[in-house]
C-alpha cells in the first residue's frame, strides 16, 4: 500500500507539470531596414517602460510646463485609465489565488422537525430536535493540466497590458495638451498680427478719406479701405472665438471647468526643437500600445491552455474537520467529525460547450495577433507621416518666409506709389491681402512643425533623446 501511494503520488506529481497552451512565440512582423522619409536606423530590444521623461520641456516654455504637471493630477481620463489598470492587477491577483488551497470556517445552529413517517425512523427518535456543528474546510484543486497556470499567466499578462495602456493614456493626454497649447499661442500670434492689421487699416481708411476729402482720391477707395477693415476685423473676431474654444478644450484635459483657467496670451516663446539626423528604431519599441498589445497575444494564448484543459479530468483535494451535535452543546471528541479524500470529474458530454470554447480561444488568439500586427503597421505609418511633415513643412516655410518679406515689400512700394498718385488703391489693396495671407500662413507653418515635432514624440513613444538648439 505505502509503494501504490508513493508511486500515486508521483505520477501526480508528473501530471501537475503539464501544460495544454502552445508554445508562446511573440507575432513575427516583416519591418523596413530604413525609415522612407529618415536616415536608417537600427534594430532595437523592446524598452516599453523607460522612462520618458518631461519630453515637453524641450519646448522651453514655462507655462507649457506648469500645464503639463496639472495633468498628471487633475485629469478625469488619467483617473479612468489608473482605476482600470487597478481592476487589471485585482484580478490577475484573484487567478493567482487558484494556485493556494481554500480554507473556510463555518457554524450552524438549526431547529429541525422530521415526519413521523420519515422511511427508517426509529421509534426513540423525537419529531422536533436541534442541531449545532462548527467546522473547517479545505479544498485544493491539483492543477494536473496547467488551466490554473494559464489563468494566472493570462491575468499577469492583463496587468502587464493595463500598464502599458496606462502609459499609453499618459503619454496620449500629454501630447494633446502640448497640441493644444501650441495652437493656442500660434492663435495668439494671429490675434497679435490681426490687432496690428486693424490698426493699419485704420489709419489707411483715415488716408483715403483725407484723400477724398481733397478731392484727391475717390469714394471706392475709401469703400475699398473700409472694407479691408472690416474683413480684418472680422478676422480678429474669429480668431478670439478660437482661441477660446481651444483654452476651454486645455481646460478640459486639466479636469477643469472653462471658468476656472484662463491662460494669458503672450508672444510665443516655444522653440522649434532640433531633430537628430538619425531617428534610432529602438524608440519606437518604447510605444506603450504596442507593447499592450502583445502582451494581450500572450494572454489570449494561455487562454487556449484553459480551453484545452477543462476536457480532461479535474481532481480535487478536500477535508472537512469540526463538531456536530444535536442541540446547542458541543461536548468535545465525542461530537468531532471529518471527512477527508480526493474528488473527480470527468466531462462526458457537454453538447458542444468544450469544443466551442476551444475554437473561441484560438478566434481571440488570432485577433489579438493581427490587432498587434496592425498596433505595430500604425505605428510605423506615424512616424513617417510625423517625419514628412517635418521635413516638407520645414522647406515650405522657408518659402513662405521669403513670400512674407517680398509681399511686405511690395505693401510698402503700392502705399508709397498711391500716397504719390501713381498707383490706384486696388494696387494697396492686393497688396495688403498678399501681406496679410502669407503672414497667416507663416504662423500657421510654425505651429503646424511645432505639433509635427509632438506628433513625431508620440509615435515614438516619447522622447528621442533631442536637445533644444
Amino acid at each position: 500500500m505505502t509503494l501504490r501511494a508513493l508511486l500515486l503520488g508521483g505520477a501526480l506529481l508528473t501530471l501537475v507539470g503539464c501544460d495544454m497552451a502552445p508554445d508562446y512565440q511573440p507575432p513575427q512582423m516583416t519591418v523596413p531596414d530604413s525609415y522612407k522619409e529618415a536616415s536608417p536606423w537600427q534594430p532595437a530590444q523592446p524598452a516599453d517602460m523607460a522612462d520618458r521623461g518631461e519630453w515637453w520641456r524641450v519646448f522651453g516654455d514655462s507655462t507649457l510646463d506648469a500645464l503639463e504637471s496639472q495633468l498628471q493630477e487633475g485629469s478625469p481620463t488619467l483617473a479612468i485609465a489608473v482605476a482600470r489598470y487597478d481592476q487589471a492587477r485585482a484580478l490577475a491577483d484573484q487567478a493567482s489565488a487558484g494556485l493556494y488551497p481554500e480554507l473556510d470556517a463555518g457554524g450552524s445552529t438549526t431547529v429541525n422537525r422530521q415526519s413521523a413517517q420519515r422511511p427508517l425512523r426509529g421509534n426513540s427518535q423525537p419529531n422536533q430536535y436541534g442541531v449545532t456543528q462548527i467546522g473547517v474546510q479545505a479544498s485544493y484543486e491539483l492543477d494536473l493540466w496547467g488551466a490554473v497556470r494559464n489563468r494566472v499567466a493570462a491575468g499577469r499578462d492583463i496587468a502587464e497590458a493595463g500598464a502599458s495602456d496606462l502609459a499609453a493614456v499618459q503619454l496620449s493626454l500629454s501630447a494633446e495638451l502640448a497640441a493644444d497649447y501650441l495652437t493656442l499661442r500660434g492663435l495668439d500670434s494671429d490675434i497679435r498680427l490681426l490687432g496690428d492689421t486693424v490698426a493699419a487699416y485704420r489709419k489707411a481708411v483715415d488716408l483715403t478719406q483725407a484723400l477724398f476729402q481733397n478731392a484727391v482720391a475717390s469714394g471706392l477707395d475709401v469703400s475699398r479701405a473700409e472694407t479691408q477693415l472690416s474683413l480684418a476685423q472680422a478676422q480678429l473676431s474669429d480668431n478670439e472665438a478660437r482661441r477660446a474654444l481651444v483654452e476651454h478644450a486645455i481646460a478640459a484635459l486639466l479636469g477643469k471647468t472653462p471658468a476656472d483657467l484662463t491662460i494669458a496670451p503672450a508672444s510665443p516663446t516655444v522653440a522649434l526643437p532640433e531633430l537628430p539626423a538619425g531617428v534610432p528604431s529602438r524608440l519606437l519599441q518604447r510605444r506603450p500600445d504596442i507593447a499592450a498589445a502583445e502582451r494581450r497575444v500572450a494572454a489570449a494564448n494561455a487562454r487556449i491552455g484553459v480551453a484545452k484543459a477543462a476536457f480532461y479530468p479535474s481532481l480535487s483535494l478536500g477535508l472537512l474537520g469540526g463538531e456536530q451535535s444535536t442541540g446547542t452543546t458541543l461536548t468535545g471528541l465525542p461530537d468531532s467529525v471529518w471527512t477527508l479524500g480526493p474528488s473527480v470529474t470527468l466531462p462526458l458530454f457537454t453538447g458542444g460547450r468544450l469544443e466551442a470554447q476551444e475554437d473561441s480561444a484560438y478566434a481571440a488568439h488570432q485577433e489579438s495577433g493581427a490587432a498587434y500586427r496592425a498596433t505595430v503597421i500604425r505605428a510605423f505609418q506615424e512616424v513617417e507621416d510625423n517625419l514628412a511633415l517635418i521635413k516638407w513643412l520645414g522647406t515650405e516655410a522657408t518659402d513662405i518666409d521669403a513670400g512674407v518679406a517680398q509681399s511686405h515689400r511690395t505693401l510698402s512700394i503700392a502705399m508709397k506709389l498711391y500716397q504719390e498718385g501713381a498707383a490706384s488703391y486696388l494696387e494697396v489693396v492686393t497688396a495688403q491681402t498678399t501681406y496679410l495671407q502669407t503672414k497667416l500662413t507663416s504662423i500657421d507653418l510654425r505651429t503646424r512643425r511645432l505639433q509635427a515635432d509632438v506628433g513625431l514624440i508620440r509615435a515614438l513613444g516619447g522622447s528621442w533623446g533631442y536637445s533644444r538648439p
